[in-house]
């Protein structure tokens, strides 16, 4: 089992170090950069008469010596992957004043957005997990019922909503018969304010909205997965000797057929984790979320490298820690997987 996690953990080292090489190779190769669009919007603000072609040659050399943005590619990936040893992701020039020195790092610009990021996610996982597992157990159970249709007819409409109509819908609900608006992470009071009992209950009251968004079309196909593998497995010569044994129902579902049913949705914990994020980009901004999705696509607009690059890493960290996840979870919830990996050793 350990040597197992550990040739999985050293395979997700190299993982991150390509995902990283690809990630700074990627974001580079478009014409221009980050400096050419600052240089731009200084030129409308300040005018062009007030600043000379050659001055502003100058500046613009100064501002990619001084950003390292003149160095070959290879040098710049170097000084990125050494600087992440202290956390320093390089600069960013989405949020930027009127000078170099106002230029803000990448890390203080998505420290906020990344916390709000997991805690969404981490709450849409659970949300998605615990009403697909007993849903789907249910139906399963219910097979050709009245219980089962409705739960298959539900679940195929959450499938199929798209899930920022599913927002706009919600949205105009909630403020059309409870006068209720539905959007942010915060009430105005809380936005800016230190945390307290009182904001973290603000923030739980506005995560019903996007959780329930973003993770219904999840929860709908964890339904169906869970039911079609429940059924399969129902049927096995295995269950219906414990069955014969006289064992519990329960006992008989949670020992046996359960975790076989559950290896699809263990399995596909590795494309989840990235899914929420840059999946839920359009939700976030329909629902104005504070969250990585929507700073990822400003970023890859305004050619900003360095925070493209490091919101596209973290979503390659996270696929791979996913998969990392799932294959442990295999291992421990399949006695066949655990078996196969002794074999190998």
């Amino acid at each position: 089992m350990l040597a197992f996690i550990a040739r999985r953990m050293v395979l997700a080292l190299f993982s991150i170090w390509v995902m990283s090489i690809l990630c700074f190779a990627v974001i580079q190769l478009p014409p221009g950069d980050a400096i050419d669009n600052y240089m731009e919007d200084m030129m409308d603000k300040q005018g062009a008469s007030a600043m000379s072609e050659e001055l502003a040659l100058e500046r613009l050399k100064n501002l990619r010596s001084y950003f390292g943005l003149d160095k070959p590619m290879w040098q710049r990936y170097a000084i990125w992957v050494w600087n992440m040893r202290k956390l320093d992701f390089g600069y960013s020039f989405l949020r930027r004043g009127t000078s170099s020195a106002q230029m803000i790092k990448v890390t203080e610009l998505i420290q906020d957005r990344l916390l709000y990021t997991i805690i969404l996610s981490a709450v849409t996982s659970v949300f998605s997990f615990f009403v697909a597992f007993p849903i789907g157990i249910y139906a399963a159970l219910r097979k050709n019922t009245v219980a089962d249709y409705s739960v298959t007819l539900v679940g195929f409409i959450g499938m199929s909503i798209p899930d920022f109509l599913f927002g706009l819908v919600l949205m105009y609900f909630f403020f059309a018969y409870f006068d209720v608006a539905v959007g942010g992470l915060f009430s105005g009071e809380y936005e800016y304010a230190p945390w307290s009992l009182a904001k973290v209950w603000d923030l739980f009251v506005h995560l019903i909205a996007p959780v329930v968004v973003i993770g219904t079309s999840g929860t709908a196909g964890g339904i169906r997965i869970l039911r079609n593998n429940m059924l399969d497995e129902l049927s096995r010569p295995y269950v219906v000797t414990a069955r014969a044994k006289g064992l519990p129902t329960w006992k008989v579902i949670i020992k046996y057929p359960l975790r076989i049913a559950m290896n699809p949705m263990i399995s596909g914990v590795g494309g989840m984790l990235p899914g929420l994020i840059s999946g839920s980009t359009i939700i976030a901004i329909v629902l104005s979320l504070p969250t990585l999705g929507p700073l990822l696509l400003e970023s890859i607009m305004m050619e900003d490298v360095y925070t493209a690059g490091f919101v596209i890493l973290m979503l390659g960290i996270l696929t791979i820690i996913g998969v990392l996840i799932s294959d442990i979870m295999l291992v421990i919830v399949d006695p066949r997987i655990k078996m196969w990996d002794q074999s190998i050793r």
